[in-house]
């Protein structure tokens, strides 16, 4: 039998912090069950999850959450790779099992007040801004319906959890919003994403496992994506760029993306580590794109970023801190209105990306393309109507690839090795 405890409405200028948080802990001391916020708006600061809770919100309800950092007390949490100590997130768990958030309410970051000091100093208070629900270390997760608005940074961020499930949610943040990913698992296992719509500022759905400066290297595996839209955001499924734990086993198929500055895209860089491998992607349509598929291991953003050799197009030496790709295959894409570039596909020099095959992907870009550069690396200009760029690609081929409107090669491969190219449009060029 669910044990439901119920909330009256608190549609007023009070918070309802106290009350919110004294009904999951009541609930938690029973053993569990459901906590229902009815229609209205309910104003609060943040909210701590427990085991056994299922935290639903009823059609009309709002959960507004309040921009004043004292109600975001400091924990000790990953962010961006490291872990250090942030603002608590607005809903917040760690260590927990059988948590839920569902029902067909909405939550507000109220992110703008976040977003505009952010923007002024050009750099995070204190401590990094609120993600919106952050879950750390939880066992059984279930984010289900619920409306996801105005998320101070990342919106959705389970980090070290095992068997998450994110399902039918709509995330709406703006498209100039700063770092406002959509859904971050981050060295998670067992994780599922289906049917969810999502149109943020940084990243729609961006896979993590963790940075150099990560003590415990923990990879994320065992991913599904499907049956998602995705809208503006610079990247449509993003692997990186923290990646030092390793990711595996992704499938990401039956997707969308809109206006997304990239549609497929994999980022790293020297001295994270990682290996990232096993990624399969099918059926998967994306309309106007800067370019559809990038993997970049010369990322140059964030701590360390601009060292010379970070961006060095020459081998160096391999060590613990070399990345390294392989097994990427992808099939039946469709990408029109294309900008910059029909692919920017690199491995390193001393670790050349290996195994990658793309088999009936049909490109076209737009009628009035507009420049810009197809991934973030030194030495990669603005263009545009490029075709598939390859570099230090080791074990490759394509087949049924057509490329139609480039300016030059439809295919420009640097230093691969072991290539079988379909390719249809004007020509190939080898370096």
């Amino acid at each position: 039998m669910t044990l439901t405890s119920s909330l009256q409405d608190t549609a007023d200028a009070t918070l309802a912090t106290t009350r919110l948080q004294h009904a999951i802990d009541e609930a938690a001391a029973l053993g569990g069950g459901q906590v229902r916020i009815p229609a209205g708006v309910h104003r609060t600061g943040a909210l701590r999850l427990r085991s056994g809770i299922d935290l639903h919100l009823e059609a009309g309800a709002v959960l507004q959450f309040v921009p004043d950092p004292a109600l975001y007390p400091a924990v000790e949490a990953r962010w961006e790779g490291a872990v250090g100590t942030v603002h608590s997130p607005c809903l917040f768990a760690h260590g927990e099992k059988n948590i839920a958030i569902t029902g067909l309410g909405t939550i507000d970051g109220a992110g703008e007040a976040w977003w505009d000091t952010f923007r002024e100093r050009r750099e995070e208070l204190a401590h990094p801004r609120p993600t919106l629900i952050g879950l750390h270390e939880c066992e059984r997760v279930t984010i289900k319906d619920v409306a996801l608005r105005n998320s101070p940074a990342w919106t959705v961020h389970p980090a070290l959890c095992e068997d998450v499930t994110v399902s039918g949610i709509s995330i709406r943040n703006p498209a100039d919003s700063p770092n406002t990913d959509g859904i971050n698992p981050e060295s998670c296992c067992n994780v599922r994403i289906s049917d969810c719509h999502i149109d943020v500022g940084d990243d729609c759905i961006a896979i993590k496992a963790g940075t150099e400066a990560t003590p415990d290297r923990v990879a994320t595996e065992n991913v599904t994506i499907t049956g998602c839209t995705m809208v503006h955001g610079h990247g449509g499924v993003v692997i990186g760029s923290e990646m030092s734990g390793g990711v595996r086993n992704v499938v990401i198929s039956n997707c969308i993306f809109q206006g997304t500055d990239r549609g497929i895209r994999l980022k790293t860089r020297r001295d994270r580590g990682g290996l990232v491998e096993n990624l399969r992607v099918t059926n998967v349509v994306m309309d106007d794109v800067l370019c559809p598929i990038t993997v970049n291991p010369f990322y140059f953003c964030g701590p360390d970023g601009k060292d010379p050799h970070v961006g060095d197009r020459e081998a160096r030496p391999v060590d613990a801190g070399t990345p390294h790709l392989r097994s990427l295959h992808l099939a039946h894409l469709t990408a029109t209105n294309v900008h910059a570039s029909a692919g920017h596909i690199f491995g390193l020099p001393e670790a050349p990306l290996q195994d990658l095959s793309m088999h009936d992907v049909s490109i076209s870009f737009a009628a009035e393309p507009r420049a810009a550069a197809p991934e973030m690396a030194l030495d990669v200009p603005a263009r545009v109507r490029s075709g598939i760029e390859l570099g230090f690609v080791s074990g490759g081929e394509l087949s049924r690839v057509r490329v139609r409107g480039a300016d030059g090669p439809t295919v420009h491969t640097t230093s691969c090795t072991d290539l079988e190219l379909d390719v249809r449009g004007s020509d190939v060029h080898h370096d």
